[in-house]
């Protein structure tokens, strides 16, 4: 089923990441950390559907996307950048295989953060973030979404990586095997896995030949 819903509001996250807020349909329901499919309800535009994810809450009045746009070629990201309210986009069902199993590791790279960010906030809600830590890479600081939230529910087991430029309380580093080595105390918890495909598939493969019981590895395959 689709649904043509408006945008509330748009603001901006990051120097390219927007965050877009729109009418929830009656009863719609879905998970912290599912996506749905989603078109710009504009001539050309309506049958060019992309994934992205919730990054509110189930009970939040309103859907929300944290969505980073891409403004060197006419996309559909650079499209969504340049709405206003008022104008409309199309969703359809939620889904996806992200979900919270339990207290463990949260390994982010870039836009990668985005099915993890309705699972932290809900569980901060609930009082049940306590145990989880977030490894989050970028290439510069600048690139960080949301990251005085993320450290605000966190505290110091958010960890901030950036590849590019780094000072202040940034980690110049890669999320390798050295790295995790380091930073992960048990290899027998839950490894939440979402970034580029390269990284996701080196870090489940590195996690997996540690220990990691792959029932408990979480990446969207």
């Amino acid at each position: 089923m689709e649904y043509i819903i408006k945008v509330l509001s748009i603001t901006e996250v990051t120097h390219n990441v927007r965050c877009i807020r729109v009418e929830k349909p009656a009863g719609y329901v879905f998970s912290p950390g599912q996506a749905t499919e989603v078109s710009i309800n504009k001539d050309r535009w309506a049958a060019e559907k992309r994934p992205f994810t919730f990054t509110g809450l189930n009970d939040d009045p309103y859907l929300e996307f944290t969505i980073k746009c891409y403004s060197d070629h006419d996309g559909v990201t650079k499209q969504i950048g340049q709405l206003l309210a008022g104008d409309e986009l199309i969703i359809g069902e939620p889904w996806g295989a992200i979900g919270y199993k339990g207290e463990g590791y949260f390994i982010a790279g870039g836009a990668g953060i985005t099915p993890f960010i309705a699972i932290l906030r809900q569980l901060h809600k609930e009082q049940r973030v306590a145990g989880n830590k977030l490894f989050f890479s970028n290439r510069t600081p600048g690139d960080i979404i949301y990251e005085q939230e993320l450290k605000s529910i966190l505290g110091g087991d958010a960890l901030f990586i950036v590849s590019e430029q780094g000072s202040g309380p940034y980690l110049r580093n890669i999320i390798d095997a050295a790295f995790l080595d380091i930073h992960v105390d048990r290899y027998d918890r839950p490894f939440y896995i979402c970034g580029p495909d390269a990284m996701t598939k080196s870090i489940v493969d590195i996690v997996k030949a540690r220990g990691a019981d792959p029932n408990t590895v979480i990446f969207e395959k």
